[in-house]
């Protein structure tokens, strides 16, 4: 299943936007209003939303002002959430929110509109930082 978010251009640098995601307690700040939970530990964080299981973020790569991919810790559900950020100028840069998870059929069904919302929040919220 993919899910691509829309494309929000903020004004801030693309190092300054990879600065901002690669310390992970800024994502914090994008979450929907609604997070119960939200701890980080090390390169990766834990958060819960209502009526959904806890989900641990794992950074897995990034490459230099350009993107930040993070995969979940477990096995159970592979998925990843990459950033793809674009300097349009020194102070604006393109950012769109990429979801990639292997699901099975009836599971993809499941939860395809309630992460298709996660993405669209967490990309309007990328738009008012």
């Amino acid at each position: 299943m993919n899910i691509k978010g829309n494309t929000v251009t903020i004004e801030k640098s693309a190092k300054e936007v990879f600065v901002f995601f690669t310390d992970l307690k800024n994502f914090k700040e994008i979450m929907p209003d609604n997070i119960q939970k939200f701890e980080v530990d090390g390169e990766s964080f834990i958060f819960g939303l209502p009526g959904m299981p806890e989900i641990r973020l794992v950074l897995k790569e990034k490459t230099e002002y350009s993107n930040i991919t993070l995969g979940a810790a477990s096995s159970k559900l592979p998925f990843t959430l990459s950033a793809d950020l674009n300097e349009i100028s020194e102070n604006k840069t393109e950012i769109k929110l990429n979801f990639e998870g292997d699901f099975n059929p009836m599971m993809s069904m499941m939860i395809k509109k309630p992460l298709t919302k996660f993405v669209d929040t967490l990309t309007e919220n990328i738009g008012n930082l």
